[in-house]
């Protein structure tokens, strides 16, 4: 059985990202990425539909220490390009464990070591640092349709997409109006005979260029180490005002987000009610289009949107509520992602076992009750990776305090009176995927550390330079227990 101080679980964006700042600010710890598939890249491999792309900017998604030079609104292929070469360039690809699906981990306070379960192996480690976001990597969210089997075509969901599918000529139907669906109709508009965008309800839909006119001209005069930390500053400062006044004054906000959609409609297809939602912006993620391309699509006639409900499949397409049929060739189920806590993991911490969802989250990122284990989530705001390098510099930070401190155990602890604090899951969306995962996910507590701030601003701080002793979080020296006698898990 292999011994590490650290395991990170997962090769994305958040696992690759872990490891650099592990490499260069606790470089005396010994390492291991275990991942489940055979491939870095996360998200980034795992889904390859049509058009996927990112919808935060590249210079923000991307990490802070390596620059990234392509379009501000990236292609999948170059995203996990882009991984990859991070990856390589820093030695980080050495220390991957492929086709390592974690099952299971298990802490001992006797021996204050975790012990993990892959599918085929076992390792020991001091401290475990998931890093494999919060979507299930099995399988999305899939809806049961009336009638689906008599349907004589094809129906696939976006995160299983066959490399193989031809969709050339063929009406496609979308069901979704979120950022996969609202991706894919565009990329697939100019194959297909026509694509129809089927929503129950609509979604806030901004447009900006997939090249930054200010990024380029940056690059044409600085070095390539500055132009990134300028652009990638001045993109943070502009998303966080953003947002911020978005949260301030959502009437203003909506009202400038339908005008903009209004304003690139065709006369064909009404702002109301394809366009205009009924909840406010920031409630649920904005979707973002590159270059206007839904619009264009939906001013070229390849595409279209119809606003209405499913009631059942047909042999030849879709009867809706409203008593309309959209014949299809093919339905692609762009209805939601499945979310899991910790990639479904099962935690025991001596001999209990955790119940994730009962758990606290203290800043967002180590769960009550349970010792050396940290879970990165990033932000649903702003780009994700600003909250991943965050919380990877805050572990690297814990990690020396141990270390310096001659103790082996941080473990956050709450207040038992925080469980009468209502419940509010880790991820405060009113998204259909979010409010189906509030009895999965961890929660968040009253306020203060159990509380997961959206604010960059305010994390940057709190993460790089605020007092790791907090008298939340409890550090402790491993106390061998007598045989028969187990130490108490305290929270969670």
């Amino acid at each position: 059985m292999e011994h590490f101080d650290v395991l990170i679980v997962g090769a994305g964006l958040s696992g690759i990202g872990a490891a650099y700042r592990l490499q260069t600010q606790a470089p005396d710890r010994s390492y291991a990425i275990l991942e489940a598939r055979d491939a870095i890249g996360g998200t980034w491999d795992l889904f390859r539909y049509p058009g996927i792309r990112s919808d935060s900017d590249m210079f923000t998604l991307g990490f802070p220490f390596h620059s990234w030079a392509g379009k501000a609104i990236a292609d999948g292929t170059d995203i996990r390009e882009y991984v990859n070469e991070t990856a390589s360039t820093y030695g980080i690809d050495k220390h991957i464990r492929f086709g390592q699906k974690v099952l299971r981990a298990s802490w001992s306070s006797e021996t204050a070591l975790w012990t993990v379960e892959t599918d085929d192996s076992s390792y020991t480690c001091s401290f475990i640092y998931t890093c494999s976001g919060y979507y299930d990597y099995d399988q999305g969210y899939v809806v049961d349709f009336p009638g689906q089997a008599e349907f004589q075509g094809q129906v696939i969901h976006p995160q299983h997409w066959p490399e193989d599918l031809d969709y050339a000529g063929k009406r496609v139907v979308i069901v979704g109006s979120g950022a996969t669906a609202v991706t894919l109709v565009p990329a697939m508009a100019d194959t297909a005979a026509h694509v129809t965008m089927l929503q129950r309800t609509p979604s806030y839909i901004a447009s900006r260029p997939a090249v930054d006119a200010f990024a380029d001209r940056v690059h044409g005069l600085l070095p390539d180490k500055l132009a990134h930390h300028v652009i990638r500053t001045k993109n943070i400062v502009t998303s966080t005002l953003t947002y911020s006044a978005f949260r301030k004054f959502p009437a203003h906000a909506a009202w400038l987000l339908n005008r903009m959609a209004a304003k690139q409609l065709p006369d064909s297809i009404p702002a109301d009610p394809h366009f205009i939602p009924t909840y406010k912006p920031w409630d649920q993620r904005l979707c973002l289009v590159p270059d206007s391309d839904l619009f264009r699509a939906l001013r070229k006639g390849t595409a279209s949107v119809v606003t209405d409900e499913i009631e059942r499949f047909t042999p030849t397409g879709l009867l809706l509520k409203s008593g309309a049929e959209l014949e299809a060739d093919l339905v692609v189920t762009a209805t939601g992602l499945k979310m899991v806590a910790l990639g479904k993991i099962e935690l025991t911490v001596d001999g209990r076992s955790v119940p994730v969802n009962e758990t606290f989250v203290y800043r967002g990122l180590m769960l009550s009750g349970v010792p050396n284990l940290a879970w990165c989530v990033g932000y649903t705001n702003n780009s994700w990776t600003l909250r991943s390098d965050l919380s990877s510099q805050f572990v690297t930070r814990l990690l020396n305090h141990l270390r310096a401190t001659g103790t082996d155990i941080c473990r956050p602890e709450i207040d038992p009176a925080e469980y009468d604090a209502p419940r509010v899951p880790v991820v405060d969306l009113s998204s259909g995927y979010i409010r189906r995962a509030a009895n999965v996910l961890p929660r968040q507590g009253a306020g203060g550390p159990w509380r997961l701030r959206q604010n960059y601003p305010r994390d940057l701080v709190t993460f790089r330079f605020g007092a790791i002793e907090d008298g939340v979080l409890k550090f402790t020296r491993r106390e061998p227990v007598a045989a028969g006698r187990r130490t108490a898990h305290s929270g969670g």
